[in-house]
């Protein structure tokens, strides 16, 4: 009962294979956070849809004696051109699951970015991994908590600093709410509702009882712990509780800017959540090194338009303003032929956060293991069948390779997985 599926994720042979069987692990209320989107998920499937929707065109007898998946990005050079995205309340999923994300990214050469609503203290994820960790930044608490927990990543040797501001409120994020998450894990014994939230821990038991294994896993690790990278003046941790408060209270504008840089030094500064060229140039204007092109994997505005049209629309004109960011991008990236559709726009490199979040619940460093195995595996094969040699070649020759699909409607595509 209490095992890793372990036959399971070998024999997985895409990401969603590991999410499904990272479903069949976690129940469902702990699940749920990382499963959905805004409204009517509207953007989270638009993310997936377009790259299901872009058609490439290979050209034939051309084969290369080896390939170079190596990418230089943030001031670091990665063995891959995906790294870890920042993902909330990973702790919720597997035992010090930051940590372990953290010790996969470092086993393939590539980067962990933290969030800060983070059950897992910062040190012990930059101890668990010698790759480069990049520390992403909320300003829940305000700005002086902010200045603690910037200063503190700094120490630990989180080489880069990734700002959010694409969160001015929080999404809402329908499902979720329904689920009631909080009223699961509230007491039963003070404050208001108390009845309601006995009944409704009562009502999980179906969902809990068949994962036993995941329910003895998450006590043995403190259960519901709070947020230990955001800290406040008493030197307490944040609860878990809040959190949307805290995010429109705490909202990030262009002011914040200059003091964030500041207080972080002379390491890259990365503004994610960007839209447009026009912000992320305002970003370079205002002393960034690099942007992270994301709709919050459709979890914040529900109309959002697709994280890959931002960037085939943002990325031609950082260019014609010679622009000398560093670009990424996350959301919708599902395979390694994904993370090539990514960078035949120019990107750098990409974010896996639901890829991420799946090989966790499935199965700790396991399933996370298998996984990015499957990102990497599709994309060498991928890079071989488009005869592209390495990352230059593909951002290259992205232009030439990319065709506009002429098959109408969407169902010759498989269907919506996550």
């Amino acid at each position: 009962m209490f095992r890793i599926r372990e036959n399971e994720i070998a024999d997985a042979l895409t990401t969603a294979d590991i999410w499904r069987i990272m479903l069949r692990e976690v129940p469902p209320i702990a699940a749920e956070y990382f499963i959905g989107g805004a409204d009517e998920l509207t953007t989270l499937k638009a993310n997936v849809l377009a790259f299901q929707q872009t058609m490439l065109a290979p050209p034939g007898a051309v084969k290369h004696k080896t390939l170079d998946t190596t990418t230089s990005i943030f001031g670091q050079q990665l063995s891959l051109p995906f790294f870890v995205a920042p993902v909330g309340s990973l702790r919720t999923l597997w035992p010090m699951a930051d940590a372990v994300a953290s010790q996969v990214a470092g086993e393939f050469g590539t980067a962990m970015t933290l969030s800060t609503l983070s059950q897992t203290p910062m040190e012990a994820v930059a101890d668990a991994s010698n790759g480069p960790k990049w520390f992403q930044l909320y300003l829940c608490g305000g700005v002086e908590t902010a200045k603690r927990g910037i200063r503190r990543a700094r120490d630990a040797g989180f080489s880069a600093l990734v700002l959010t501001i694409d969160t001015a409120v929080s999404g809402n994020r329908i499902e979720h709410d329904r689920m009631k998450p909080m009223d699961a894990v509230g007491s039963i014994y003070s404050g208001p509702r108390k009845l309601k939230r006995a009944l409704h821990k009562v009502k999980l038991a179906p969902q809990i009882v068949p994962r036993m294994g995941w329910l003895r896993r998450h006590w043995r690790d403190g259960g519901l712990l709070p947020f230990f990278n955001i800290i406040d003046e008493c030197g307490e941790p944040m609860p878990y509780a809040g959190i949307g408060e805290q995010l429109a209270a705490s909202a990030v504008t262009w002011s914040d800017l200059p003091w964030i840089k500041e207080t972080w030094g002379e390491q890259p500064l990365i503004v994610k959540g960007v839209h447009c060229a026009e912000d992320a140039l305002k970003a370079e204007e205002l002393g960034a090194n690099g942007v992270i092109f994301s709709n919050h994997g459709g979890r914040q505005l529900g109309r959002a338009i697709p994280s890959l049209q931002i960037v085939a629309e943002a990325i031609p004109k950082l260019g014609a303003a010679k622009s000398k960011l560093d670009c990424a991008m996350d959301g919708g990236i599902r395979s390694g032929l994904d993370v090539l559709i990514g960078l035949s726009y120019g990107l750098k490199a990409v974010g896996l956060g639901r890829v991420t979040a799946g090989g966790l619940g499935a199965g700790g460093h396991l399933g996370l293991t298998r996984a990015f195995e499957l990102m990497k595996e599709d994309l060498l094969r991928s890079m071989e069948l488009l005869g592209v040699q390495n990352i230059s070649q593909i951002q290259e020759q992205g232009e030439e390779l990319r065709r506009k699909s002429m098959v109408l409607g969407t169902a010759h595509l498989p269907e919506f997985i996550f």
